[in-house]
């Protein structure tokens, strides 16, 4: 079900409400202070965008399986965006760009029982409408500036709901292979070198050859050698 609000903090803390249940969506027009990763601000104009949470419960998944409900999320979108007839490429581990340009910020929070996931709250923010950025926002595009078009967000979210019901039953259905294959296939950059950093700031080239199930990024660097890369251990240089 979808709860639509006017303003709200973060959908994500209003999502964390008990009586939210697995596979309902916050919706709120503006958020006063959304987040995005590495504690950064996701900034948007009130009413222009999808700035949303989605409340999952995937007990049957372990920790150590996590992984895989990101590439749920992410694969959802990609499904998404290709039915509005734009490509999209994941940009590890779970931004959604459109060329070198950022169209979706993802925020996914667990809580945990035992070995498994109890609750989790994915926070998504979907440029739409909103083609004027503040400068500071680095490569953000929106679809109306990839389209031309001004869209509904309310069937927009309805559309995503559809997407996003398709690849979680493909991940309450065991069907890890088709989420593993399908995500390293739209990973951004994958198979030609770029430039990358590590967090000291030193830069290298390198090639992505793929991503291990538990999330490492398969790196190819230029005398062959091959590294594999947890979040914050590599970045992208654009």
């Amino acid at each position: 079900m979808i709860y639509h609000l006017d303003t709200v903090s973060s959908t994500n803390d209003v999502a964390r409400d008990s009586k939210y249940r697995d596979g309902d969506i916050v919706w709120a027009d503006f958020q006063t202070a959304g987040r995005g990763q590495r504690g950064h601000i996701w900034q948007s104009d009130e009413g222009k965008n999808l700035t949303f949470s989605v409340v999952l419960e995937p007990k049957f998944l372990t920790v150590p399986k996590q992984f895989l409900l990101l590439e749920t999320v992410a694969l959802s979108l990609a499904d998404f965006f290709e039915k509005q007839g734009v490509t999209v490429a994941v940009k590890w581990t779970n931004d959604i760009y459109v060329g070198d340009k950022k169209a979706v910020g993802i925020l996914i929070e667990h809580s945990l029982c035992g070995a498994n996931l109890a609750r989790t709250i994915v926070g998504i923010g979907i440029n739409v409408n909103q083609r004027i950025f503040p400068s500071d926002i680095p490569n953000p595009v929106s679809l109306s500036l990839l389209t031309g078009k001004e869209y509904n967000l309310r069937e927009l979210l309805e559309e995503y709901e559809e997407c996003l019901a398709l690849r979680y039953n493909q991940l309450k259905n065991g069907e890890w292979d088709i989420l593993e294959r399908d995500y390293c296939n739209r990973l951004y950059r994958k198979d030609s070198p770029h430039l990358f950093a590590y967090p000291d700031g030193t830069r290298f080239i390198g090639t992505i050859r793929g991503v291990k199930p538990a999330g490492e990024l398969i790196v190819e660097q230029e005398n062959g050698e091959v590294k594999e890369f947890l979040f914050k251990e590599i970045e992208f240089v654009i």
